[in-house]
Order: structure tokens, then sequence, then C-alpha cells
């Protein structure tokens, strides 16, 4: 099954790709001579989702999805949330969101929450009809940044792993990445998104 994925992350990509599986082929925008940045005013997770999914439907006419997450820490009030890209201002990169995640946190003092969670919203347009699945990991921010692997936040965020788990303690940044996608927030939209598909 051919889908479009709304994303010009390379990491995305291969991500989504190992978590959908065999019988799916994914093709990403610019195989459609579609580089420019997709449409994302949405104020919510689902609102950029469903606007990034249709301009690609709109452009293609194929079947396609797309996804926005959004990091929310609870002692900031839930941010960055839907500014999870952005956090740092325009033209910031992963590593100045996250030194800047780190500073807002740090101002809260240590006896501060770093609970947090990871959302996923996904918008799926197959044969023009629109469907939404979410995937959610909890977990806590960790006070500086660990690991290599992965993108995004990964090296700040410390997913709870079932008890006696190997990679208990570690960031998403630690692990490999076959072992994040079983648990991470995309994998589980993913996943609810290819039973559907499948009709599971």
């Amino acid at each position: 099954m051919k889908l479009i994925f709304a994303t010009g992350n390379k990491g995305k990509l291969r991500e989504a790709a190992d978590i959908l599986g065999e019988g799916f082929e994914l093709l990403c925008p610019a195989d459609f001579g579609i580089t420019e940045d997709i449409p994302e005013t949405g104020s919510t997770l689902e609102e950029n989702s469903i606007q990034k999914a249709e301009y690609i439907y709109a452009r293609t006419g194929m079947d396609c999805f797309a996804d926005d997450t959004g990091l929310e820490v609870d002692c900031l009030d839930g941010a960055p949330g839907v500014y999870t890209a952005r956090y740092a201002g325009p033209g910031c990169n992963f590593g100045d969101n996250m030194d800047k995640l780190l500073r807002e946190m740090a101002k809260k003092g240590p006896s501060a929450p770093r609970t947090a969670r990871f959302r996923t919203v996904v918008t799926l347009i197959k044969d023009g009809k629109r469907q939404i699945f979410e995937g959610v990991v909890e977990g806590r921010i960790a006070t500086e940044k660990c690991g290599r692997e992965g993108f995004g936040y990964d090296p700040v965020f410390l997913p709870d792993f079932p008890a006696g788990s190997e990679h208990a303690g570690k960031t998403f940044a630690e692990i490999p990445e076959h072992d994040k996608n079983a648990i991470s927030h995309r994998g589980r939209s993913l996943r609810k998104m290819a039973a559907w598909l499948r009709g599971e």
C-alpha cells in the first residue's frame, strides 16, 4: 500500500517505515516536487495534523497521512505543546529547543516535578476520507542531554519503561531506534493506523 507521509524529516520517515513494516511503501512530499514548508497554523496538534494531511491530499490526490507531535511538560503548564518544533523561536533547531526547555525547567527549581508526555496525533486521508489516531507515552525530562540516537527531544526525554526493562533510566536517544519505536508515541499512533488499514 502506497502512502505519502507529509514530512521532510528523514528521521521520522525512517521511523515510520520501521513501525509500519511490510506491506507499506512510504513516499514523501519531495517525491512529488513538494519542497515548500507545509502549513501548520493550528492551535492544537489535531488541527495541525489535519491541515498538513489535507494540504498533501489537495496537491496529489493520493492517500496520505500527517502527524503532529507535542511534548507536554507538567511544571511548564503543558508547554512547549503545539510549539514543540519551534519552542526556541523562528529558525531554531532541536538543540536550541532542548536548551530552552532545560533552562525553563531550571527556573522552576529542583523540587519541581519533571513529569511529561509526548503526544502524537496522526491524520490519515484514505479514499478522500479522514481518520485520526493518537498515541501517548508518559515520562519525565532529564536534567541534561544524554544519547546520540533518535532526533528531536529524544536526548532529554526519559520514557516510563516497564519495571525491569533493560532500558529503564535511559532517554529515547540512548536506546536502539527499533526499541524506541516499540513504545513511542508515534509508534503507538502509527500502529493504530496500520491496524485500521488492515481491517484489524
